[in-house]
């Protein structure tokens, strides 16, 4: 229910046990480090950084150089077993070449340019010749005259003879040039050629026939039409070139392959070295000794410590210290992390929470409530039990299709909270009787969609719409009232006593907002003509807002709050400032009055959207109707299309628009009232977090 304890953990090792603490640390992956530095004044002139730094960049531009070669494959150097082959790598530990690391890459990357240059080289022929054949297939090859081819926008054709023996060497020279060679008359050792190339290629193609002794010739009409010889041709070109790229694929592949496990050896190397150096980064030196400090789980603490002892032989000094004995003056740059500690299942509601902010440390988590929140406010707006499955079912695929992509973790967490939405979504449609907008079965709550359209089965209090309405009503306020009792709990974990007593949303906010209800309720209750008597009216309302107008005045006296800025004044107290105090407490006032009256009303909008939803079906079962149907009853294909459009419709845009409202009640009118953002999460430099870092 609230955030991980933590404690700070300080340690101060001899010089030459660092490299074996610096391991320790990594292996065990607990430590939130912090900058030593900070934890004294005075301390930062007289601890030196370690000297070993200068060369990470290198590792790591290694190290991505790997993953770009993995990437350019398909692939990727993570895996399951990732982890375990990064406390392999730690635990035998060799010395980095760095030159030997880099000649063997750019090794194999010379050898995979090449083949991609080749790959290149061949698109863009691929890439050449189809746009010849567009040309050819659009407006035909007529003969030109004396090499004349200004029909032709794009392509340049060319008719001439060459001797036999040197067609070999033309087309030899050409193969690198998109172009179409084809042979027509052969006689007396000389053979007559069709040239069709880019025009774009003229100042490669020109010299070439220049010097193997081309010479132009204008055939006679009675030569023909040439172009489906044109177009074979080019056509065999292309996938012959097809042919190539595919090889030259598979070439890629087999030479990763070759080199994969060396690879993939010298990667996971790169990246425990990054880790364990990035260790050793918050470690400060003095003439022997080597120190540290961070945040760690309590839970952990006991077990950290007994580590580094035995890999220093007990030649350490280790403190630790729980956040309530530090002092605030160390507090203010050594503030304990925030850790979220919740089932894997959970994860999607937590992405919910942290997307508002992280909570402060040492209050309340309030992930295990927002599961409960957030579905039933999807289920009041989205009921339906077969629109609910299909969603459902999508979201399943989602997870599946983006875990197997490697997506990440918010990504998939997504995909998640859609199948969680639809379950609610399926549940909620059983309670009203809704399938796929049909009653099919008996609702086991009221029937929703009898109520919205005026014709209400079976025996139950919700009769109308304003019977809706009130059911959303009571639901904000049962939420906001959690949140209240939340922001109570934080204030008295974190000890803010004033705040919880004179505050909008500590007891005398509380109090406002349970007399309001209650006045609200009498007033209704009373058909609109009456309120509670003016005794009742003072002591739910007017008691507390006197007390509330009065926070800064009495927080002023007792020395808890200074006068809110313009309230004082240089001749002391005068006119001016006690108008000033008047003026913010009135402001207080309407605040919370205003407050407290939209953040109820907003929940409105969870009746309003399951009211369009009911409706938003029943206008297309109308649609339905109006196409008519067969002579059997049956419905029409018209009928059909009408009802899957319809049903696709209300799931993307009502499903949409559900979750966003739900997000927004939660944003807005929850978590406003309790959760506090604390702006530094808890991040171990741990093996375990090499794919989320990386």
């Amino acid at each position: 229910m609230f955030t991980t304890p933590m404690v700070r953990l300080l340690a101060v090792v001899l010089d030459h046990d660092a490299d074996r603490v610096a391991e320790v640390l990594l292996d065990r992956g607990v430590m939130h480090f912090m900058n030593v530095s900070d934890l004294r004044a005075g301390w930062s002139g007289r601890l030196l950084p370690l000297d070993e730094m200068a060369f990470v960049p290198r590792i790591t531009d290694i190290r991505k150089r790997i993953e770009g070669l993995f990437k350019a494959s398909g692939e990727t150097p993570y895996s399951p077993d990732s982890e375990e082959s990064l406390h392999r790598a730690l635990k035998s530990r060799e010395t980095l070449d760095l030159e030997k690391m880099t000649a063997y890459i750019d090794k194999v990357a010379n050898d995979l340019n090449r083949i991609r240059e080749r790959q290149r080289s061949i698109g863009r022929e691929i890439a050449s010749l189809t746009e010849v054949l567009e040309q050819i297939r659009t407006y035909g090859v007529g003969l030109p005259r004396s090499g004349g081819d200004e029909a032709y926008s794009f392509i340049s054709i060319h008719i001439g003879e060459l001797p036999t023996e040197k067609e070999g060497t033309l087309r030899e020279e050409l193969s690198q040039t998109p172009s179409v060679v084809i042979s027509m008359v052969r006689k007396e050792g000389i053979v007559h050629l069709l040239l069709i190339t880019m025009k774009r290629d003229s100042g490669r193609i020109v010299p070439i026939l220049d010097r193997l002794g081309w010479k132009e010739i204008e055939l006679s009409k009675e030569v023909g039409d040439f172009r489906s010889d044109i177009v074979a041709d080019v056509e065999a070109r292309i996938a012959q070139l097809r042919e190539e790229e595919g090889r030259l694929q598979k070439e890629t592949r087999d030479r990763l392959v070759k080199d994969r496990d060396e690879l993939l050896r010298l990667w996971h190397s790169l990246v425990m070295y990054e880790k364990y150096y990035r260790v050793q980064a918050y470690f400060k030196k003095t003439s022997r000794t080597m120190m540290f400090s961070g945040w760690l789980p309590e839970e952990s603490c006991t077990e950290l410590i007994d580590a580094i002892e035995r890999a220093t032989q007990r030649r350490c000094y280790i403190e630790w210290s729980k956040p309530d004995a530090i002092s605030e003056e160390e507090m203010v740059h050594s503030k304990p992390p925030v850790q979220l500690r919740n089932p894997k299942f959970l994860a999607p509601f937590q992405m919910l929470v942290t997307g508002f902010a992280v909570p402060a440390y040492g209050t309340i988590d309030p992930t295990f409530f927002v599961i409960f929140a957030y579905l039933v406010m999807f289920g009041l707006m989205f009921a339906d039990v077969g629109q609910g499955l299909i969603l459902a079912l999508s979201g399943i695929i989602g997870t599946a299709l983006f875990k197997k992509k490697g997506k990440k973790e918010s990504a998939q967490n997504l995909m998640r909270l859609i199948a969680w939405c639809g379950f609610s979504a399926a549940a909620f449609g059983i309670l009203f009787g809704s399938y796929f907008g049909r009653s099919l079965l008996p609702p086991l709550w009221f029937d929703f969609h009898g109520v919205v359209t005026g014709n209400p089965h079976g025996q139950s209090f919700v009769r109308d719409l304003f019977d809706i309405l009130s059911i959303a009503v009571y639901f904000g306020i049962a939420i906001i009232g959690v949140g209240l009792l939340f922001n109570w709990i934080n204030l008295v974990k974190l000890k803010k006593w004033a705040n919880l007593i004179l505050d909008k949303g500590g007891i005398i906010g509380g109090w406002i907002y349970a007399g309001g209800i209650y006045a609200a309720h009498y007033l209704i209750r009373n058909g609109y003509r009456e309120l509670p008597d003016g005794r009742s009216l003072l002591l739910l309302v007017g008691i507390p807002a006197v007390l509330l107008f009065l926070k800064h005045p009495i927080l002023s006296a007792t020395g808890r709050r200074k006068v809110p800025q313009g309230a004082q004044h240089r001749g002391g107290f005068s006119i001016f400032s006690l108008l000033n105090l008047v003026m913010v407490g009135i402001v207080e006032l309407l605040e919370v009055f205003s407050g407290y009256l939209s953040n109820t009303l907003s929940f409105l909008r969870v009746a309003g959207l399951g009211i369009a939803h009911v409706s938003l079906m029943t206008a297309f079962f109308e649609l339905v109707r109006m196409a008519g149907s067969g002579s059997s009853g049956a419905y029409t294909v018209w009928s059909v299309l009408i009802l899957i459009m319809g049903n696709l419709l209300v799931i993307g845009l009502e499903g949409l628009s559900a979750g966003i409202q739900s997000l927004r009640l939660h944003y807005y009118e929850f978590f406003t009232k309790f959760l506090r953002g604390s702006g530094d999460v808890y991040a171990p430099v741990s093996l375990r977090r090499v794919k989320e870092e990386g």
